[in-house]
């Protein structure tokens, strides 16, 4: 038998970094610098997605999960800039 468990629809928890104090200060920021630090998160999120799949192709796991929680991160906080208050 399958257990499906939901996710919560809590924005604070899907997204972690919500929760954080600096993220006020992030969306403080005027919006051309906003958007400027978005993009950057999104490359470097894309970027350390590649890294992880290289790093799961050639065999190095504890590599791969590193470059995956990166990426994760770097999402959630692009997805930050993005969001009303």
């Amino acid at each position: 038998m399958v257990h499906v468990t939901q996710r919560s629809s809590r924005a604070e928890i899907r997204n972690p970094v919500l929760g954080l104090p600096a993220i006020n200060a992030l969306r403080d920021l005027d919006p051309a610098a906003q958007e400027a630090l978005r993009l950057v998160l999104l490359d470097l999120q894309r970027d350390a997605r590649r890294r992880a799949e290289k790093s799961w192709h050639t065999h190095k796991p504890p590599l791969a999960a590193y470059w995956s929680a990166v990426g994760v991160y770097a999402g959630h906080i692009a997805r930050t800039l993005r969001l009303p208050r």
